[in-house]
């Protein structure tokens, strides 16, 4: 009986690859593989042979699994889902997501870190990235914006250099206190996102416990060629939830991958996250009706001035299947506008325009926007053909001609959706910094909407990197900055680093 079993037992195991599977394994170009598990050799232990062409061609995609990856927002999470409109927004702008109640669009969502690397844990001290890819029926629109509603800079050319100071070390390869502060001690303009980044905001619970907004202003375009200025801000229903220092640590030692593990946990567990859209607007005529310069990426729009107005919901339904394919492949970039919206005169903006798209051919290739997960909804009708991965000649109604204009096409361009014409007067091409600036009255008003124990980790975060710094005048001026937003903030940050007034005084 017990040499039965045992026969029994080795039969099944002998047939456990053939009760799996029926289909044949193939190399890329299809053809059968008669053995992957051993390789072609001379003899039974002689050196392997070059002309193993099955050898040659998994070893090669194997050492090309990797792409670049993002220089900035590196680590992430992606899900999918639906935008539900709200509100008939016809008469501000064209853009299809917003035109009627209850229209539904479909999605595709990527939260991220910033600064750090794509192994690098998500309990890191960091803004993190809020970009959703609309799949409209005039195309991809993409908001790309952070869960903070300002940045650090106002201007793109100080977008590298920035990078640049949070980034390692080119010597020690390491994140050096010394470094970010030498930095942002030149730029008082930093100072609200700062204090946003040093606050409890600066580690959130998970992805979708935090609010997220677009940063810059657009422009939206109605039917009539009118124009407005408009900023997004999605508000999550889940409410926000941070951590602590204390906790953010703690968390870590549990599982630093938090973030990507709740939000496709909530996902697969069908407690689908939701964020409410809100917009505000404002009348190119009223646009240097406040005390700061609304399209100054360092500022946000206050909402006791500026009403917002609620215009949908998105839920996300759906966790990626394939990671690479769907999360690190998707490719968003805020000059992925349509009929409806155009870029603001945002100083920030304008550099991103061309930025995203760079880092986006770069790393994924000239024909990224073929890429599934990048694909838009409806045919895509143009001439750019050919080059890496390209697909598209496939779609030609007439393959002869990659051209236009033609008399042998009905390809042509529409009237409606040409730029809206604006006349500019006293035309000035310089190089200067704006004159509005108010570097400190907004982080101000943030740390004053702090509870006490929420100001109390705000300074401790702070003065923890600060004392890192070893040049007492980077300290100093820091100090100064945050003093200037708020008195009791700067003199609680000076006491935790030991300064007296005196100080102050040489």
């Amino acid at each position: 009986m017990k040499k039965k079993l045992t026969t029994l037992i080795m039969l099944s195991i002998a047939l456990v690859g053939f009760s799996q599977t029926s289909e044949v394994m193939t190399t890329n170009g299809g053809v059968p593989v008669g053995d992957n598990q051993n390789s072609k050799t001379v003899g039974e232990y002689g050196p392997v042979l070059l002309e193993d062409i099955h050898l040659i061609e998994k070893l090669a995609a194997f050492d090309r699994e990797r792409i670049p990856e993002r220089v900035v927002h590196a680590r992430g999470a992606g899900a999918f889902g639906v935008f539900e409109a709200s509100a008939d927004m016809s008469q501000f702008t064209m853009a299809a997501p917003f035109q009627q109640v209850g229209k539904t669009t479909e999605i595709a969502i990527r939260f991220s870190t910033v600064v750090h690397g794509k192994g690098s844990p998500e309990t890191a001290r960091d803004p993190r990235g809020f970009a959703v890819k609309f799949y409209t029926d005039q195309g991809n629109y993409d908001i790309v914006g952070n869960n903070f509603p300002t940045f650090f800079i106002r201007d793109a050319i100080k977008f590298p250099d920035m990078v640049h100071a949070f980034k390692p070390s080119p010597v020690t390869n390491k994140q050096d206190p010394n470094r970010v502060f030498d930095f942002f001690s030149h730029l008082p303009e930093a100072t609200h996102t700062l204090t946003l980044l040093y606050s409890d905001y600066g580690t959130p619970a998970g992805y979708q416990f935090m609010n997220g907004s677009s940063v810059h202003a657009f422009k939206w375009i109605n039917n009539k060629g009118e124009m407005t200025y408009v900023m997004y801000h999605w508000e999550s229903k889940q409410g926000q939830k941070n951590l602590t220092a204390t906790e953010a640590e703690i968390q870590q030692g549990k599982d630093w991958q938090h973030a990507t593990v709740s939000l496709r946990n909530a996902i697969d567990s069908k407690n689908y996250p939701q964020w409410d859209l809100y917009v505000q607007m404002i009348k190119p005529e009223d646009i240097h009706s406040f005390d700061f310069w609304p399209l100054d990426a360092t500022k946000d729009w206050p909402a006791d001035k500026i009403e917002r107005i609620k215009i949908g919901t998105m839920t996300l339904n759906r966790n990626p299947i394939n990671f690479f394919q769907e999360v690190e492949s998707v490719a968003f970039a805020p000059g992925s506008l349509i009929p409806g919206v155009q870029a603001s005169e945002d100083k920030l903006l304008q550099g991103r325009l061309f930025s995203y798209f760079d880092t986006q051919r770069h790393r994924l290739g000239p024909n990224f926007q073929q890429i599934e997960v990048n694909k838009p909804k409806q045919k895509v009708v143009n001439y750019n053909s050919d080059s890496y991965s390209s697909s598209r000649n496939d779609e030609f109604d007439n393959p002869d001609v990659n051209y236009q204009p033609s008399s042998r096409t009905g390809v042509s361009d529409t009237e409606q959706y040409k730029y809206v014409q604006e006349t500019l007067k006293n035309v000035t091409i310089t190089q200067q910094k704006i004159t509005k600036t108010n570097d400190f009255g907004q982080a101000g008003d943030f740390y004053r909407s702090l509870t006490k124990k929420e100001q109390e980790n705000l300074i401790s975060n702070l003065a923890g990197d600060l004392a890192k710094v070893k040049d007492k005048n980077t300290q100093k001026t820091m100090i100064t900055y945050f003093y200037k937003a708020d008195r009791n903030y700067g003199m609680s940050l000076a006491k935790a680093l030991g300064f007296s007034m005196k100080d102050f005084m040489n």
